[in-house]
């Protein structure tokens, strides 16, 4: 079992200074903001296609014809097998 990784303030501002100096200080602005606009879309189309999923499901449902047993009498049976 791998262990859980918890990130101390330490290793948070290690990271930061890295990203600091690989992307400058300009950067990191848009950065964080692009990153933020990616999450909130994915959550929103992630909530959105579960209604319509549901109704798609519910229409293919509805479209789809039921389907009947076939009653056949033995006497049929038996004219066909000695045709």
């Amino acid at each position: 079992m791998v262990p859980a990784m918890h990130l101390g303030m330490g290793e948070m501002l290690v990271v930061f200074v890295i990203a600091m100096l690989v992307f400058g200080p300009s950067k990191i602005p848009q950065l964080g903001d692009a990153l933020g606009k990616g999450i909130r879309n994915f959550k929103q189309a992630s909530r959105d296609d579960e209604p319509a999923e549901r109704a798609g499901q519910a229409q293919l449902r509805a479209a789809a014809p039921a389907v009947q047993p076939a009653v056949v009498q033995q006497d049929e049976v038996a004219a066909q097998r000695h045709s």
